[in-house]
């Protein structure tokens, strides 16, 4: 079963990479012509793709930290494996959002050129912090089995030969000082992420024009809800590519995650209902009129089926079931049950983004003023193209072929990973 997931997973991450293609050549010849947003509406599908990716980062890395931080023997083979999810998810989300920038090619300007009073300019220290820490948490946590790998044959010891940058000790103090290295780099990494997704609520909570947006409770529902995809993910990833796949102990970390992402998802939601119903309840026009598109407008679908159907209801009856109530017997089973829940939470997570980076721009800020002006981008209303989602696709299939190549050709995990001293 787990082979025929990882088969599919190459198929349709394949097949999305080639026909994603003609996306990102429109995007490139035709510019942002090719989208529907404009003026008025700005940001659109790539935003909401770029925080969805960064929230998968988050909440992967923050996960990691259980391992290297916490040092929770139940997670102890899966700390590389969740850095290098993390990893893959952050570059889909630099991709994303650097294909929605006017001039991508200048980008670079908001490193070197930074102004300390914009939250953009902060994102940018923020996201070369966390990208490093990434890099050089992985690198430690791989380093004593690059060594191992790169003593065999073949372009795996050849890649794992380079990767070790010539490092060759795997003396027993050379192991425990990376783990003290690991601990020292994840609890700096924890409030860096912290940081960095609290960071991009903040882009999005500082818009004093935007009251849907304009609270300080945005950056907490980010974390939270990177927490929650990112923890989902990870169920999911667990499940097909995790190390020891069967036997009580792979069961027991399964049920432990399914109970970490039920208690995550029930808090998103928490802060979701509580967010909705003040914001009705107040008939502030700026904040009601998005919560009421949202819930009842032409795409009720997205709130209704996608997030709360299919990703709350029908993943906290299988994590609640599995992962809480079913304790021995069936533990084949409730895994399944749990890597099917976090698939679904994570996938059906794009909704929840859709709803908070669009209905947000749909209130004129000024009475009257789509009839005011008429002219292309000027309209308060927006539906991706399909050269937006050909994008979106070719992206995501990039993220997913980084993580399955990656898995392939170095050392993520194995049989007898000891992630906790």
């Amino acid at each position: 079963m787990k082979k025929r997931l990882n088969g599919l997973a190459w198929l349709l991450a394949s097949v999305g990479f080639v026909i994603g293609l003609y996306g990102l050549y429109q995007r490139f010849t035709l510019g942002h012509r090719m989208a529907d947003y404009g003026s008025y509406i700005p940001w659109g599908l790539w935003v909401a793709a770029y925080i969805y990716f960064i929230g998968l980062s988050a909440g992967s890395f923050l996960l990691s930290t259980l391992v290297y931080v916490a040092r929770i023997e139940r997670l102890e083979k899966i700390g590389k494996l969740s850095l290098f999810t993390a990893f893959a998810c952050l570059v889909g989300a630099l991709i994303s959002i650097w294909l929605d920038l006017g001039h991508e090619f200048r980008v670079y300007r908001v490193v070197l050129h930074p102004n300390f009073r914009s939250m953009m300019s902060w994102m940018g220290i923020l996201y070369s912090s966390y990208f490093l820490i990434i890099l050089v948490e992985l690198w430690f946590a791989m380093r004593v089995d690059l060594i191992a790998a790169g003593r065999g044959q073949g372009a795996s010891a050849a890649l794992a030969r380079v990767v070790a940058l010539g490092s060759t000790d795997t003396s027993d103090s050379a192991v425990e000082r990376d783990r003290r290295i690991l601990k020292v780099l994840g609890s700096i990494g924890v409030p860096l992420a912290i940081a960095f997704h609290g960071g991009v609520g903040a882009l999005f909570g500082v818009v004093g024009a935007r009251t849907y947006w304009h609270s300080g409770l945005t950056p907490i529902a980010f974390l939270v809800g990177a927490l929650a995809s990112g923890g989902a993910l990870l169920a999911a990833i667990v499940y097909v590519w995790g190390p020891d796949r069967d036997g009580p102990a792979f069961e027991d970390m399964m049920r432990f995650l399914g109970k970490v992402v039920l208690a995550i998802v029930l808090l998103d939601l928490l802060l979701e209902v509580s967010e909705f119903f003040v914001g009705l309840y107040s008939e502030i026009p700026d904040e009601a009129i998005p919560i009421r598109a949202v819930l009842f407008g032409s795409r009720w679908y997205v709130f209704w089926v996608v997030h709360i159907f299919f990703g709350v209801l029908v993943p906290v009856w299988l994590l609640f079931r599995n992962a809480v109530l079913r304790r021995t017997g069936e533990g084949g089973r409730a895994a399944g049950a749990v890597a099917l829940a976090g698939f679904l939470v994570a996938v059906t997570f794009m909704a929840v983004r859709l709803n908070i980076v669009i209905p947000a721009q749909i209130n004129p800020e000024i009475a009257g003023l789509e009839y005011a002006f008429t002219g292309p981008g000027l309209k308060y209303t927006y539906l991706p193209t399909l050269g937006e989602w050909l994008v979106t696709v070719w992206v995501s299939s990039f993220s997913v072929l980084l993580f399955l190549v990656g898995y392939k050709l170095l050392p993520i995990v194995g049989r007898d990973d000891r992630e906790v001293a």
